[in-house]
């Protein structure tokens, strides 16, 4: 049996409203993960050991509410940003 695969290519357009949110968010992820690798190096200079998934993620709602930019995006992209960094510290 012969395997193929398939592939399919998208092209979006979104409208200058959707630009906007689509660079927030990019921008509000980056910030977050880049917020916690840097407590995560912090860690592991001084315990040995780096942080958990679940700490980090506790941490978001006092973080939204230190910065309030960080509420106009959806939630679940900034949790997906935390729990990427928690993922590749898991895998060293």
């Amino acid at each position: 049996m012969v395997l193929k695969h398939k592939a399919y290519k998208f092209r979006i357009y979104p409208t200058k409203e959707q630009e906007i949110l689509i660079a927030k968010t990019i921008r509000c992820s980056r910030f977050v993960f880049n917020h916690f690798l840097a407590k995560w190096d912090e860690m592991y200079k001084t315990t040995g050991k780096g942080l958990s998934y679940g700490s980090c993620s506790k941490e978001i709602p006092l973080l939204k509410q230190e910065f309030d930019w960080l509420k106009e995006v959806d939630s679940t992209s900034v949790q997906i940003s935390v729990k990427h960094l928690a993922d590749a510290f898991e895998r060293l």
